[in-house]
């Protein structure tokens, strides 16, 4: 899952929920509606979720709170260590692993997501996983993911030049170094491996894929 970007969770993991809150202006669009995008993927998931880099547990103590049985899993001990303080996950297990290498939930599941995390893979991460991910949800399962994505090239390129022309160099670093998808090669991905999609943008960066499966990978 990208662990080359692992020192950058082990610093930001105390300062994580402010800067989702907005206290650091470079990011305050990447961040916008973050609640609400924390809220929309909890209202369309199933009862039994599989989630991905859980991070500080933001996600994980909504959907705790609306009753699913979660599975929760985060590659940075210390993003764990700050998820199992919150006093409404103190009865949920947070497990080591990231997006490749995880332990299966002991039951089925019928969801799985994340936020703000599948561009840590490369595009031939984002195959390899997908595929894997349909042999563990069944016929109707859903991936729903939200994460910071592009209609094109040409409006990753505009949004690249104006971030770096605004000064807000640190997010422009961001857009180069990681991956990024492109949802036209996404959505190929994605139906290659037996999903059906659809998509609803959220704020200027990140928008929401809610992937039903429709077949078995094959």
């Amino acid at each position: 899952m990208g662990l080359e970007f692992m020192p950058i969770f082990e610093g930001w993991a105390v300062d994580y929920d402010e800067e989702v809150n907005g206290a650091n202006p470079e990011y305050q669009e990447v961040f916008a509606n973050y609640w609400q995008i924390l809220d929309e993927i909890t209202a369309h998931s199933g009862q039994s979720v599989l989630e991905f880099g859980s991070g500080t547990g933001n996600l994980t103590e909504k959907l705790v709170a609306a009753g699913k049985t979660v599975y929760p899993v985060e590659p940075s001990p210390e993003m764990r260590d700050m998820a199992a303080k919150k006093d409404a996950l103190q009865a949920t297990s947070f497990f080591a692993g990231d997006m490749e290498n995880f332990p299966l939930p002991p039951e089925p599941v019928d969801t799985i997501v994340s936020n703000l995390v599948f561009h840590h893979l490369t595009a031939e991460e984002k195959q390899k996983v997908l595929k894997e991910y349909n042999q563990i949800l069944p016929i109707g399962g859903e991936i729903i993911f939200g994460d910071t994505m592009f209609l094109s090239q040409t409006v990753y390129d505009t949004y690249l030049r104006t971030e770096k022309e605004a000064g807000r160099q640190n997010l422009a670093d961001d857009l180069e170094r990681e991956y990024y998808p492109v949802i036209g090669e996404l959505d190929q991905y994605f139906q290659k491996s037996g999903f059906q999609t659809t998509y609803r943008q959220m704020n200027r960066f990140v928008w929401i894929v809610y992937a039903e499966k429709i077949m078995e990978a094959e």
